[in-house]
């Protein structure tokens, strides 16, 4: 905690509660992250200077406070609130330019020990904890000023992804890829499962997914047909041949069915065409 001594002992005369120790606690965790303070209340003044102090009017209000920051080498404004509730101080940050806010909510009495407000070295308990939870919480890595994201490539991969980018640039037959990267496809449920399976014969016909079909098929009916070949031709119905090897073929008839010899009621009787008889 390397500078929060001065700086704590610089403004113990406005530490007057244990809300102002927290505010003041997250002013320097702020301003280790790159900020620095331009001011208090919510509009811009003409007296704006960035510093690492505090205001002086900083503490004036126990009920809200509201500071102003901005990065050491940019202009971006950030409005931090602490809205006192109960026993607990809930922050607030926002971007002024993107609208985007980040909260935290601290309990006092689990960080402040208020009846050591103006002994330095006893007046933080668990100084790690809220420290880690200012920088996970308040201060999102997009939030944070150049320099200070927590997670960056480094230059070996930031020159291989340049190189690559060029590559595919410098293609002029290359078109690019249709289908999303690894790991974002998006997840369609089986239209053949329920709820969806609604409709799934007409999806799936020859019921090849374990469904009935829509279609009936013979030569599928599920009864089994060893060996069937009807490019070998049928007895008494085609010759072999007739239907080519692989073509679908729908039955006219009985499969394997043989094909009695003529009927007597088949045929004319003898002499039915003489007129005499």
């Amino acid at each position: 905690m390397a500078g929060l001594e001065v700086l704590y002992t610089c403004v113990a005369g406005s530490i007057t509660c244990p809300q102002d120790a927290v505010v003041c606690f997250v002013h320097w965790e702020m301003i280790k992250s790159g900020f620095r303070c331009v001011g208090s209340g919510d509009a811009p003044s003409s007296s704006d200077k960035k510093s690492e102090l505090l205001p002086p009017d900083w503490s004036s209000n126990k009920e809200l406070y509201s500071l102003r920051y901005k990065p050491r080498d940019g202009d971006t404004q950030m409005l931090l609130k602490a809205i006192s509730v109960d026993s607990t101080l809930i922050f607030n940050l926002m971007n002024s330019s993107t609208q985007q806010v980040s909260d935290l909510t601290v309990n006092i009495s689990e960080h402040v020990d208020a009846n050591q407000l103006h002994t330095f070295d006893s007046v933080f308990k668990d100084a790690d904890s809220l420290s880690e939870k200012v920088k996970t919480q308040l201060l999102p890595p997009q939030d944070r000023p150049t320099g200070q994201r927590s997670e960056k490539k480094s230059q070996r991969e930031e020159e291989e992804e340049r190189q690559r980018r060029r590559g595919e640039d410098s293609d002029p037959l290359r078109m690019p890829s249709r289908h999303p990267r690894q790991g974002m496809q998006p997840h369609w449920p089986d239209p053949m499962v329920p709820p969806f399976a609604a409709g799934g014969a007409d999806l799936d016909p020859f019921g090849s997914r374990g469904g009935g079909g829509m279609i009936v098929d013979p030569l599928r009916s599920g009864y089994p047909r060893s060996g069937f070949d009807p490019s070998s031709g049928i007895p008494d119905i085609l010759p072999p041949g007739a239907v080519p090897p692989g073509a679908r073929f729908d039955p006219f008839g009985p499969v394997g069915r043989h094909r009695p010899g003529p009927d007597p009621d088949h045929m004319p009787p003898p002499g039915y065409d003489d007129m005499f008889m």
